[in-house]
């Protein structure tokens, strides 16, 4: 084959076109001189939107009997609902339970008390050494000082009892007063121990009790006057089985006025049991009471459940380890640790902690 053939044949594949793409056009024409495959569109001239209604319009389809009354129903149902909701409030309010009254307060019910029976191991200072670290104390939040016994008295001697003046080893009257009047100044109340026979046994001697509760009454009186806020004696179950008790009370509770800052009166107890110790606070009227109950032998279950017992009477209740028998902290807890652990659990527990140094 030449050229000039190769050429046609090449003309007659490109103007032969794929039936696949080929309109469906048809032999003949629809009706209408229409080609057939064709569509034809009407358009609208003018084609209609809904704008809403006019503010005539509106106006005059709310004026309305019907929407008049609507609108009356729907605005007396809104404000019953309102009424309604507002007395159900009130009724809420008025029948729900009273919250309790919040329990009144002593300064000794503040913070830890802080007890010192030693003057020489606790200061080489004496009086002017635990006024020197008032400072200290009040850094820890102390809101009270527990000191002495410091008054004259021989070994199991009742007549050698002076609980009106102090023992020279102990310090001067001067001094102890103005360690007191900075105390205050420090915001920290300041208890004195009465307790008779403290250096002998028993604390109230022997066959002395009543002589010895009025001599304490006398001495308690004589105190508080010179600014104390408080006495601690101890043996609290042999005081108040005397006679006396209610004088002893008196003279140091006072008649107590609102405003007016309380006098402490606070009473140990030993080897009692948690509800022994309950009883004695409800018929003595101490306000605070220091137990022996953490220094006992007794298990921890034994000591948890005494806990629990005397729980209801956490506002008149001091605990302390060797407080009730004026055993150094140090004494009992002879590591660091332990000390913090024991410090720690004092301040969880229901009542007031007082540290003895």
């Amino acid at each position: 084959m030449n050229k000039d053939a190769e050429i046609d044949m090449k003309e007659v594949e490109l103007n032969e076109v794929d039936p696949e793409k080929q309109p469906m056009t048809g032999d003949g024409q629809t009706a209408g001189g229409e080609k057939n495959g064709s569509v034809k569109l009407k358009v609208p001239e003018d084609e209609v939107t809904f704008t809403g209604l006019s503010k005539e319009e509106l106006l005059k389809v709310a004026g309305t009997p019907g929407w008049v009354r609507t609108r009356w129903v729907l605005l007396i149902l809104f404000w019953l609902g309102w009424v309604g909701m507002l007395a159900g409030a009130i009724v809420i309010i008025v029948q729900a339970p009273r919250c309790k009254a919040i329990p009144e307060m002593s300064w000794w019910n503040e913070g830890p008390l802080y007890q010192i029976t030693d003057l020489e191991a606790f200061s080489e200072g004496g009086m002017k050494g635990v006024e020197a670290k008032l400072d200290d104390m009040n850094q820890l939040k102390v809101k009270g000082l527990i000191i002495g016994p410091l008054h004259v008295v021989q070994e199991n001697v009742p007549v050698t009892l002076d609980l009106k003046a102090i023992d020279p080893r102990q310090g001067i009257e001067e001094d102890l007063l103005a360690m007191v009047e900075k105390a205050h100044k420090k915001g920290i109340s300041v208890v004195l121990d009465l307790t008779p026979n403290y250096r002998g046994h028993p604390s109230w001697f022997r066959d002395k009790k009543e002589e010895i509760t009025e001599k304490v009454k006398e001495a308690a009186e004589h105190w508080i006057k010179l600014g104390f806020d408080g006495i601690k004696i101890c043996d609290l179950d042999v005081a108040s089985s005397s006679p006396d008790w209610s004088k002893l009370r008196l003279a140091i509770q006072g008649n107590r006025t609102e405003g007016e800052k309380k006098r402490a009166l606070i009473g140990v107890v030993e080897r009692l049991s948690a509800k022994n110790v309950s009883q004695l606070m409800n018929t003595s009227g101490v306000d605070l009471v220091l137990s022996d109950l953490l220094s006992n032998e007794n298990g921890g279950a034994e000591r948890i459940r005494a806990m629990d017992t005397l729980h209801s009477e956490q506002r008149s209740l001091g605990w302390g380890l060797g407080a009730a028998q004026k055993n150094h902290l140090s004494k009992l807890a002879t590591t660091s640790g332990l000390i913090r652990l024991y410090q720690l659990l004092l301040f969880t527990m229901p009542g007031t902690p007082v540290f003895t140094y």
